[in-house]
């Protein structure tokens, strides 16, 4: 199994990306071999959320020209992650029947990512 730092390469910081933030969703670069299982693992080592669903996407590099001559923009694979960004406390019975509550583990944003949240 890979490195969680292996997997998630960095974010993606744009105006669309940091909009989707509110709702919980964040964007980044990662490992064109990593699959949804790997990313979801990592995300949760590396920042200590609730993942709910990951949705990726690859994409092909671009054939640009500088000086007339032919290159290519490298592919990537970018994965958008959602979390939970509701805290949901939990109860359970515990002795003589009372009610205990317990509280959430994980956050419900990723202060590492972008800028000015």
């Amino acid at each position: 199994m890979k490195s969680p730092y292996d997997v998630i390469i960095k974010p993606i910081i744009t105006e669309k990306t940091m909009a989707n933030t509110e709702a919980g969703k964040y964007t980044f670069v990662v490992a064109p071999d990593a699959e949804k299982p790997e990313i979801k693992a990592a995300a949760e080592k590396l920042f200590g959320v609730k993942v709910l669903s990951v949705n990726v996407a690859n994409f092909d590099g671009k054939v640009k020209r500088l000086r007339n001559k032919p290159g290519k923009t490298a592919a990537y694979k970018k994965a958008v992650v959602t979390i939970a960004t509701d805290s949901i406390e939990g109860s359970y019975l515990g002795k003589g029947g009372k009610a205990v509550k317990t509280g959430t583990k994980n956050k419900t944003s990723i202060e590492e990512f972008g800028f000015g949240q």
